[in-house]
């Protein structure tokens, strides 16, 4: 099989920036997670409309709102996945300014086995024997985590859940990226907008407020939201999605590392069983695709 190698690379430059995230909302821990993700939503929604003006797209962008309009229930689908993933984001940066970025790792380490079960149940999709048995792995290096903690990890489930339906909603919908985001941050906008209002009106906002700095890292959140976002959707195009599903786990195995080696958060044995669980779960996934693609080629 040939594969595009530019997509391989504009899809692994993605997750790498995603892995690198924790850095960049670690640099606004004093501002509140949910003014960073206003703001974010905000900026991602004028970069990115940017951004599809600049190469010409504008008119494709209001043919696919017209679209979306005469078919409401693909409108109303996407309005629901734009606050699931609106949800991801709010709980992905609270998440890293209250130090529990090993937990959003191990959200996104789950995210494909959410995916597949998500399959099952509302896709009718059938589980292959090894894919059963990766399940089961994973769902026993969950529970490892939950018994010893006593406390479910409610965040790495809120984010694995929220990706996962958005996931499954976004599978029906026939929709460039670029201009996706730009459709899906327009929903969101408008609360975004009432909540600065709201900010604002009670003296509360950091945008414009503390420094040039802050300032320039909550327009840049909206910048850090769609670039990957854009080099994903090319790379996803370009190459098989299988190749897709071993790339995604470089950005939760880079944050992972970030909150050990860089935030010093705790990985003991524990972490380290379970993790190991779900990471073989993850393996025996990875093989048994890899031997179907096989078999088809």
């Amino acid at each position: 099989m040939q594969y595009d190698k530019q997509g391989m690379i504009a899809a692994f430059i993605a997750y790498v920036l995603w892995g690198l995230f924790p850095l960049y909302w670690k640099a606004l821990t004093y501002v509140d997670s949910a003014e960073i993700l206003a703001s974010r939503v905000i900026w991602s929604f004028i970069l990115t409309l940017i951004f599809v003006v600049i190469l010409r797209k504008g008119h494709q962008l209001i043919r696919d709102v017209k679209e979306l309009w005469q078919h409401q229930k693909t409108f109303w689908t996407l309005a629901v996945a734009a606050y699931l993933v609106t949800l991801n984001w709010f709980l992905y940066i609270w998440a890293v300014n209250h130090n529990h970025i090993l937990e959003t790792s191990l959200g996104y380490y789950l995210n494909p086995i959410v995916s597949i079960l998500l399959g099952i149940i509302f896709l009718k999709e059938r589980l292959a024997k090894a894919q059963l048995v990766g399940v089961i792995i994973a769902v026993i290096g969950v529970a490892i985590m939950i018994i010893n903690y006593g406390t479910i990890p409610y965040v790495s489930f809120g984010l694995a859940l929220s990706f996962g339906f958005y996931g499954l909603l976004k599978k029906r919908i026939q929709l460039d990226a670029t201009r996706g985001l730009v459709i899906e941050t327009a929903f969101v906008l408008p609360i975004a907008l009432l909540y600065y209002a709201y900010l604002a009106i009670e003296g509360k906002m950091s945008f414009g407020m503390v420094d040039l700095n802050t300032t320039v890292l909550l327009i840049g959140g909206g910048a850090v939201t769609a670039i990957p976002l854009i080099l994903f959707a090319v790379g996803a195009q370009k190459i098989p999605l299988y190749l897709v599903g071993f790339i995604q786990y470089v950005a939760p195995t880079m944050t992972l590392l970030l909150g050990v080696f860089v935030y010093g958060e705790s990985f003991g044995s524990v972490e380290m069983l379970s993790f190991g669980f779900i990471w073989l779960a993850l393996i025996i996934f990875s093989v048994s695709t890899i031997v179907e693609v096989r078999k088809h080629h």
